[in-house]
């Protein structure tokens, strides 16, 4: 990211907005202006002028942005233009699932390595990485000079795992797990639980049905 803060809610939106502008590359176009990014990334023009703001002049009046030189800029931005390597932690179902995905539409982040207490897995290679046991975390975070985990253990393992990490020098962790671990400030965590985002999208499905809009937008 940039070495200056921004909204936290700008830093979400980032992500969607290089997607797009990739999008558009891939697509031969030149040139987008905030209006055709709003209709797309379903944001509104003038939050997405906002957050360009931060960043100084990216575009220009009457023109628009330069398609290449803004992706170029937030590739730049979210580290889009060197390859990170992560850990996941619990090859269970969700741990499978991502260890299929694994980041496949991205050049610049995949999972390096997973690892488990199933001595069945471990040993083994499961969609391209390998698969260690728990008494090697620390030796190959280390040695893998991995700085972000995806965390999808069982609940109970959650903090002691997480302390191990810390001891690593991991600074960051997507937590899949329901609970909210502990860490030091130095360590940036982002929950992701799939239940609550899906009682949220219920409780806004029958509360708000005559407002549509989807999280992004609503930021």
């Amino acid at each position: 990211m940039a070495d200056f803060k921004i909204p936290k809610a700008t830093a979400k939106r980032l992500p969607l907005y290089y997607r797009y502008l990739t999008f558009l590359h891939n697509a031969g176009k030149q040139k987008v202006s905030s209006t055709e990014l709003s209709e797309a990334v379903k944001v509104d023009s003038a939050t997405i002028r906002r957050d360009f703001s931060y960043f100084g002049a990216l575009g220009k009046r009457g023109y628009g942005y330069d398609v290449d030189s803004l992706l170029a800029f937030f590739a730049k931005t979210l580290n889009q233009d060197h390859l990170t390597n992560v850990a996941l932690i619990g090859v269970g179902n969700l741990g499978h699932a991502l260890l299929n995905y694994n980041f496949r539409q991205t050049n610049s982040v995949r999972i390096s390595a997973a690892f488990d207490v199933n001595p069945d897995l471990t040993g083994t290679i499961q969609s391209g990485v390998p698969i260690y046991p728990m008494d090697e975390l620390e030796t190959q975070i280390k040695d893998q000079q991995i700085d972000i985990v995806i965390l999808t253990v069982p609940t109970q393992a959650a903090q002691d795992i997480t302390d191990r990490l810390i001891k690593a020098n991991v600074h960051g962790i997507l937590n899949f797990t329901p609970i909210r671990i502990s860490v030091p400030d130095t360590v940036r965590v982002q929950n992701v639980d799939l239940v609550n985002e899906l009682q949220t999208l219920i409780y806004f499905i029958d509360h708000y049905s005559n407002q549509p809009k989807t999280e992004e937008a609503a930021d």
